[in-house]
């Protein structure tokens, strides 16, 4: 969400990719985005206010903020999603589109991957993010959950709170509360400083997540409130429960005017824009015409709503963090979550806008020779002991982490058969990660034809300065890259994602180190190259 400011003047529309490719829109485009002029906010960000006393506020259908109207003009950034070294590489391009409020989730479930154990350091420094977002002039609001879905695994939710057999998500059962008041108590201390009122950029902290989708406990929206403001000791605007609002992609008639029958007198908001849609493994990948995308931002501005757009930017879900769906199936999602999102730039404040940031090139490095390999179980020997068991133990129960167990990657479960019959896993028998092959020993020559599951390593050389590039497996079948330590994510060759984004920062001059695990067929090379390949396109209608 964010605010934009009225004016009488409409510089124009812009739409570019974060590769820096220009869309050419019509002219006619603009006029619609005229406002009348009642208050110049051009000076109303962050590290400008001083002596702040009323915050955000509602008063007839309108925002306001230190009692002056306001209009709220967003995008969604996920700190979590996007390499620390890019965070105001992203921030700059929001100032440039004419947006002024930044807006992130909180995963609890990467801040405490064990329980008891808070980590808000490096690319998780949520304190050194928000400042810099008010450092840029942004405003922020803030949607901590603790569930926050978004297309992330457990929708945030820490896995070790499945550990309790009797755990009931998303309510008032007493063992989430307990584990939801110990979160709060850590993250909230580092939100305090950062409200508005204490002189930061957070004009609004969100309560829960598009609640009622799994769970239903009448009582477990006013407790999460409760907890909330209890730790953030000054009362803040709290959305999704002082305020209603909205998530589409297409303006349907009389969505907005609905908002009146639920709340009447109250500014009408549109939290999530869909700007795209995440894609699923053997799907396609979908996007939204940019055409209908501009007429249809431009129609909500036009009815007087604020606007949040999500994403601004998607960035990535590395590692094994992508969620899933299971509706009718089971469908999980792709390691990509919108690496180069298209965006709006919206000219309606009446003043030039800032010019973006360079467009930094994508660099093809060509192909990379794979030239070792060792097999699965020529490493199994130098695991940890393994775990034996009469029944299968799932992997949040397993005695690792001080006993907060597994939370995603890969757990080999082997029995001995006595009898004759199938055994399926349908697919889901999966391996540890948790293991470095540094000191393995055992690395040969890869053959011409191998069948897996086996480790392949090798190496890129570097020149230069590292740029940003995309690595694309094809020949690979199933499985993970990593490179030099960091983990880029699943691939899969049933699409519709082709290439893994790998960031300039985790590369370096010289030699870097790539592991690939392939579960099943390997290839003998990968290509690195300068432009993403997410796969088919399907235009959503």
């Amino acid at each position: 969400m964010l605010y934009v400011t009225k004016s009488t003047v409409c510089l124009g529309w812009k739409v570019r990719s974060l590769l820096g490719e220009p869309i050419s829109l019509p002219e006619a485009w603009c006029s619609s985005l005229s406002f009348s002029s009642r208050f110049n906010w051009s000076e109303l960000i962050p590290m400008r206010l001083w002596g702040r006393t009323l915050g955000l506020q509602t008063e007839n259908s309108q925002f306001l903020l230190e009692g002056m109207p306001f209009r709220i003009f967003g995008g969604s950034m996920h700190y979590f999603r996007v390499p620390r070294e890019y965070w105001e590489d992203r921030m700059l391009k929001m100032k440039a589109c004419g947006l002024n409020t930044l807006t992130t989730y909180v995963p609890w479930n990467l801040h405490e991957q064990t329980r008891g154990k808070f980590d808000f350091t490096q690319d998780l420094d949520l304190e050194a993010f928000l400042s810099l977002a008010a450092k840029n002039g942004l405003w922020v609001i803030l949607r901590p959950g603790p569930y926050i879905c978004s297309e992330w695994d457990l929708g945030g939710l820490p896995s070790w709170l499945l550990q309790d057999p009797e755990m009931q998500l998303r309510t008032t059962y007493k063992g989430f509360t307990e584990a939801v008041d110990a979160y709060f108590d850590h993250l909230m201390p580092i939100v305090v400083p950062l409200q508005y009122k204490k002189g930061g950029p957070i004009i609004a902290v969100q309560v829960e997540n598009e609640y009622g989708s799994y769970a239903k406990d009448p009582n477990y929206m006013a407790y999460v409130k409760r907890v909330m403001l209890a730790r953030l000791l000054i009362s803040v605007f709290l959305s999704s429960i002082a305020l209603a609002t909205v998530n589409f992609q297409k303006l349907e008639p009389g969505v907005l005017k609905y908002l009146d029958t639920v709340q009447r007198d109250q500014p009408k908001m549109v939290m999530e824009y869909w700007t795209g849609w995440f894609d699923n493994w053997g799907g396609p990948h979908y996007v939204f015409d940019a055409d209908e995308m501009v007429n249809t931002v431009a129609s909500i501005l036009k009815l007087g709503a604020s606007i949040n757009l999500y994403m601004f930017h998607g960035g990535t879900n590395f590692g094994f963090m992508n969620g899933a769906l299971e509706t009718d199936e089971y469908k999980s999602d792709v390691t990509s979550y919108g690496d180069c999102s298209i965006f709006l730039s919206f000219c309606i404040t009446g003043q030039p806008l800032p010019l973006p940031p360079m467009i930094e090139s994508k660099a093809s490095y060509g192909a990379i020779l794979l030239h070792q390999y060792i097999s699965l179980w020529d490493v199994l020997p130098s695991l940890i002991q393994p775990v034996k068991s009469e029944f299968p133990v799932n992997m949040e129960n397993l005695h690792l982490n001080d006993s907060s167990g597994q939370s995603y990657g890969y757990v080999l479960y082997e029995t001995v058969i006595f009898g004759g019959g199938h055994l399926h896993s349908r697919d889901h028998v999966l391996w540890l990660f948790s293991y470095s092959l540094q000191q393995v020993a055992g690395w040969s020559a890869v053959p011409d034809y191998f069948v897996g599951p086996a480790f392949f390593r090798g190496r890129l050389w570097i020149e230069h300065q590292p740029q940003d590039t995309f690595l694309k497996l094809q020949g690979w079948e199933k499985g993970v890259v990593f490179v030099n330590g960091h983990n880029l994510g699943r691939y899969w060759k049933i699409g519709p994602q082709e290439t893994l984004y790998l960031p300039g920062p985790w590369l370096q001059k010289g030699n870097n180190e790539i592991v690939i695990f392939e579960e099943r067929t390997a290839g003998r090379i990968i290509q690195s190259v300068d432009i993403p390949y997410l796969g088919r396109t399907q235009y959503v209608d």
